[in-house]
């Protein structure tokens, strides 16, 4: 008869619920993401958008992205995922598509940035494109990070 010992119980994923999701280092990242990620859906809409075709899509990704992630955070939050390993690949997938969208996004957003920096409303609008910029690869960032210290566990 096999026994099972502690290798067998170290096959959980152990995922977090609760309060525990802000104190582990993955899943930490999550209000981050979110914080920064509605900064610059705030700062581009602040610009009037400009560029409707560059802003759209970092509108699009960032609002998307901003809501998706705080279900999610919710989720671990009410313990929804059950300690379940379907949850890990999901999160995964997820902040790494995410990370792919928020990086296309955050280099249309420093192109619009370039663009505006001429423009008759040249210095607020400038200032503000340049913040929604930053914060769009600082998001991009920590997304990155989220998803590549899963596999880190």
């Amino acid at each position: 008869m096999a026994s099972v010992g502690p290798s067998a119980a170290s096959t959980q994923p152990n995922l977090p619920s609760g309060i525990t999701v802000f104190k582990t280092v993955p899943y930490a990242f999550m209000l981050p993401e979110i914080l920064c990620g509605t900064w610059v859906w705030i700062l581009v809409a602040a610009t009037s958008v400009s560029f409707p075709l560059l802003q759209g899509w970092v509108m699009y990704v960032s609002l998307t992205s901003c809501l998706i992630s705080l279900l999610l955070l919710l989720s671990y939050l009410l313990g929804f995922h059950k300690n379940s390993e379907n949850w890990k690949v999901l999160d995964s997938l997820y902040h790494g598509t995410t990370a792919i969208l928020y990086m296309s996004a955050a280099v249309l957003q420093a192109n619009a940035t370039i663009r505006s920096e001429f423009s008759p409303n040249s210095p607020l609008y400038y200032q503000l494109n340049c913040a929604a910029s930053f914060f769009a690869f600082l998001t991009t960032l920590l997304y990155i990070l989220h998803a590549f210290s899963i596999y880190y566990q």
